[in-house]
């Protein structure tokens, strides 16, 4: 029995929907009149459904071929690759019972309807005999997305455990920088107490020294820029 992951069921499924889709588009067609814009329309799809389909079941038959040359390094056994080939025939019989079919046109509708029921038999023998290949399947799976979901989950958790560092290492820095504000805050209170204090005293020096000596302290100031500029522009 093959691998989960062995690409011949995963070409399979897609090619089982694929010629469902076909079975009820030819139902379709065989129901409708054939001077219908549908009839054309429904005709083409079918034979462009079944080219594609034909060409997937070529390719799947392909790597049947290429397996059965050593069967035990693709995990294979030759009962296996019986069913599987059976299977490959049973699809290109029923694709190309419809494709004949609609070919011809509604003349072989009838003979088409029942060799699909033939083939759809035989279709329901192989799958009675992969009951139990696809319940192992099915549960190998389930085990598989289990341990996806397990690794997930434990990335989830290194995800957070990482957030929830990168959070305490960014409220330590806004603690630092909150005691850095505090202190700002508090050197500015001081030096702004210390500025009123210093306008109090000139205030009060002004008002002692009276209109004469206000003007001596003016006088004397513009003395001293006066000085000022003549060292720093004229030396």
């Amino acid at each position: 029995m093959g691998s989960p992951q062995d690409p011949f069921y995963i070409v399979r499924e897609e090619i089982q929907g694929s010629t469902g889709k076909l079975q009820t588009n030819f139902h379709r067609w065989d129901q409708v009149a054939s001077n219908t814009g549908e009839y054309v329309h429904l005709t083409k799809e079918i034979l462009t459904s079944c080219e594609s389909i034909e060409w997937q079941v070529d390719e799947l038959e392909k790597t049947i071929t290429v397996a059965s040359r050593d069967p035990a390094y693709y995990g294979l056994d030759e009962v296996e690759l019986s069913r599987r080939r059976n299977w490959v025939g049973s699809a290109r019989n029923q694709v190309g019972t419809v494709r004949r079919a609609v070919e011809k046109g509604k003349n072989s509708s009838a003979m088409a309807r029942h060799q699909d029921l033939t083939g759809t038999s035989r279709s329901n023998h192989y799958s009675s005999q992969d009951n139990d290949d696809f319940i192992d399947l099915e549960s190998d799976r389930q085990l598989l997305l289990m341990r996806q979901q397990d690794d997930e989950l434990d990335e989830l958790s290194e995800s957070v455990q990482r957030i929830g560092g990168v959070g305490l290492t960014i409220h330590d820095e806004l603690s630092g920088q909150e005691r850095i504000l505090n202190d700002l805050s508090f050197e500015m209170e001081t030096t702004s107490n210390r500025l009123d204090f210093v306008q109090k005293k000139v205030a009060a020096v002004m008002k002692k020294a009276g209109i004469k000596g206000q003007m001596m302290l003016i006088l004397f100031l513009v003395v001293v820029l006066i000085v000022l500029f003549v060292l720093v522009f004229l030396t």
